[in-house]
């Protein structure tokens, strides 16, 4: 199932409209996951969110996003998936600016804002291509 193909066991296991959302420990099981890409290619979503709150660098989350299924083994930073961690890390430490850390294997820094029903999210970015569509 999801938690064999993943290799955590999980404090939380829900579901967003696309995804799969696991709370895990620590910080330290977060980025000591192997998956296994081919068990999760099976799991019935969009991808799979794995979080945990963080220890380090003044973080409050940190996630990985794995979405084998769409073509993406592992996502190195996911604007979708922070829509969805920004409310369930806002009702779990009760506060609406957050600073999340994508522990991918490139990483990502992701400030999160909720507001109501809205999730602003903040960054930095490299443009690696741009063009014109003919109309």
């Amino acid at each position: 199932g999801l938690t064999a193909a993943l290799g955590v066991t999980p404090r939380y296991v829900g579901k967003t409209r696309f995804d799969y959302l696991l709370e895990v420990a620590d910080e330290d099981a977060v980025r000591a996951m192997r998956p296994n890409f081919s068990a999760l290619e099976r799991v019935a979503a969009r991808g799979v969110i794995v979080t945990a709150p963080a220890t380090r660098n003044g973080f409050d989350f940190v996630s990985r996003f794995f979405a084998p299924r769409s073509g993406v083994n592992e996502d190195p930073v996911t604007g979708s998936a922070h829509c969805a961690l920004g409310p369930y890390w806002q009702e779990r430490l009760g506060k609406s600016e957050l600073l999340a850390y994508q522990a991918s294997a490139r990483g990502g820094v992701v400030r999160v804002r909720v507001a109501g029903d809205r999730v602003r999210l903040g960054g930095q970015a490299v443009t690696v291509l741009t063009g014109e569509l003919a109309g």
